[in-house]
């Protein structure tokens, strides 16, 4: 085999100096995609003590613990934060604002922590195949995801750069579950199965919502590419809404009214009032009262 690594070298660094826009030379670190992973792992056992550890936790140490995973986390967190904090002021130190964004976002993960306990109970309660919150935590790929992008919520909504997408990304590549850190998600959230689900950043997500698998809360289009940044692009889901397998809702217009399902494999871009059920007959979408609904089945 011919490899001649002085002509390789020599091609690449051509490359390098032709192709501009996917090098990132002469500049400061970015965020490291591993150290992000590893943070995203701390951050899950400060949430559910006990159930990543290696070892069974006492009460008795589980403060000296906490105080111990809570240091470490801010240093590395402070240092990641800085080297993103480099994309919109690249010649700034930014040691004391990253220093700044940890402490508050540290300071907010009781609330994550009160926000991840009701979804934990949707989740039980949700699912008749649960035995357990135990197994909810551990085997529940949707609570990981929830859990992650309320994380990331945190730093999206403190405005740190990249590092609130990389976490959401973590949970996807593990999960099959892709959330955006913008996403505005209310308590008693519960995915169940969820491969394939996708939440993008302008969805509000309202309370007692529950998505089957393959659900897509999506923009209607993205022709307008960056013209459309920071705009609502996304669905507005209602409290009480259960949205079954394979619906996909578009568009930041579009409203599921509360109380209202959607049926399995159907494409709305339309709202839905209150208390309907939106499902696929006779090869039609047919909007009709739920109440109707249940009366005709019987």
């Amino acid at each position: 085999m011919d490899c001649r690594q002085e002509e390789i070298v020599k091609n690449l660094m051509t490359s390098y100096r032709e192709v501009g826009g996917i090098n990132h030379v002469d500049c400061g670190n970015l965020p490291s995609k591993r150290a992000i992973a590893t943070l995203c792992e701390d951050l899950l056992h400060l949430m559910f003590p006990g159930f990543f550890s290696d070892e069974a936790v006492s009460s008795d140490e589980i403060e000296m613990l906490t105080h111990e995973m809570v240091a470490s986390v801010r240093d590395r967190l402070s240092v990641e934060v800085r080297r993103s904090l480099r994309l919109r002021n690249p010649e700034g130190d930014n040691r004391e604002a990253a220093n700044s964004l940890v402490c508050r976002i540290l300071g907010k993960l009781p609330g994550v922590r009160a926000l991840l306990r009701t979804d934990l109970e949707a989740a039980f309660e949700g699912d008749p195949a649960a035995e357990s919150f135990e197994e909810v935590i551990l085997a529940y790929p949707g609570l990981e995801a929830i859990a992650t992008q309320r994380l990331a919520h945190l730093l999206y909504t403190e405005g740190v750069p990249l590092i609130p997408r990389m976490m959401t990304e973590w949970a996807h590549s593990r999960t099959g579950i892709d959330i955006h850190p913008g996403a505005k998600i209310g308590p008693h959230f519960f995915i169940d199965h969820g491969t394939g689900v996708v939440i993008g950043e302008t969805c509000e997500i309202g309370q007692h919502v529950k998505l089957y698998q393959g659900v897509g809360l999506v923009a209607r289009s993205l022709a307008a590419g960056q013209q459309l940044k920071g705009k609502k692009r996304h669905p507005t889901i209602e409290d009480h809404v259960t949205i079954y397998a394979g619906a996909t809702i578009v568009g930041g217009d579009t409203i599921i009214g509360r109380n209202s399902t959607i049926g399995a494999n159907v494409f709305i871009m339309e709202s839905v009032p209150p208390d309907k059920l939106y499902a696929l007959g006779d090869q039609e979408h047919r909007i009709r009262d739920k109440q109707q609904s249940a009366k005709t089945k019987t």
